[in-house]
């Protein structure tokens, strides 16, 4: 659901939006097609933009669907964006792509996120990373930032604990930073407060068994999420992906997510995983 702050108009808003943009008034003056005048006026409230250029310069400013609702709402308009529930029937076509996209993907781990990282859809590439864990984290809904840095989750498996940490975290302040989200604040804090487990987190090659980590360390083209599975150190980078102009609020905060194996061990590891 949307909601603005009281008494919130939506000039003060774009102007926010703009600054967070770092453009000047006369650079999206430009890319509106508007004049800097014009951007000044609807910004201070002397003037009240028409629904189609609060959604013109949305776009130019790259606001969130969510938010746009929000832009929209603070100059008195009715939302533009629908937030459709994912088991709706007019999303079928959505998850069954979803599902032929994991399975496809397979050996290697695929899962779909929400916007406060609820696991939508998985593969069993990710099952077979969470064998073993607690049941408390396994019920639904899965959290995924939960089951990642929970102390009890895979937090202990991860080899490079601090680093694949930081990521995460540097992640969802990016994501703070662009939608106003309470309970994506909330996870975040909760998160964060976790304590390092005392087993794994920033272990190094000379940690582990030389028939696992091999003779010298791999050198990686991203930071990579060094992980044991059944006393083997798998590695992965990930990828994100959204949908493009989506005209929707869930489509719009659905994020599928890949991991690449990192090194020739990781994929003959998998491979023989399903042989």
């Amino acid at each position: 659901m949307t909601t603005v702050a009281p008494d919130t108009g939506v000039g003060p808003l774009l102007r926010a939006w703009r600054e967070r943009r770092r453009l000047t008034q006369l650079e999206l003056a430009l890319r509106a097609d508007s004049s800097a005048r014009h951007i000044s006026f609807v910004e201070t409230g002397r003037s009240r933009p028409s629904e189609e250029m609060i959604l013109k310069l949305a776009e130019h400013l790259d606001v969130p669907v969510r938010e746009r609702n929000a832009l929209l709402l603070a100059a008195g308009y009715a939302p533009r964006y629908a937030e459709t529930s994912l088991d709706d029937p007019s999303l079928e076509a959505l998850r069954e792509g979803m599902e032929r996209l994991l399975h496809g993907y397979e050996p290697y781990p695929a899962l779909v996120v929400d916007g406060t990282y609820t696991v939508v859809a998985a593969n069993r590439g990710i099952a077979m990373l969470l064998e073993g864990l607690p049941e408390h984290l396994l019920t639904p809904p899965l959290n995924a930032m939960r089951i990642t840095l929970h102390p009890e989750g895979l937090a202990p498996r991860i080899r490079n604990l601090r680093e694949w940490r930081g990521h995460l975290l540097t992640q969802m302040e990016r994501q703070m930073a662009l939608a106003r989200s309470d309970s994506l604040r909330r996870l975040y804090e909760e998160v964060a407060a976790y304590p390092l487990p005392e087993r794994g987190g920033d272990a190094t090659d000379h940690d582990v068994p030389q028939d696992v980590a091999g003779p010298e360390p791999h050198p990686y083209f991203a930071l990579p999420l060094r992980i044991e599975h059944h006393g083997v150190v798998l590695s992965f980078v990930s990828s994100i992906s959204t949908f493009n102009t989506p005209l929707d609020i869930t489509v719009a905060e659905l994020a599928i997510e890949t991991f690449l194996p990192a090194d020739p061990a990781t994929v003959k590891y998998l491979q023989s995983m399903t042989s």
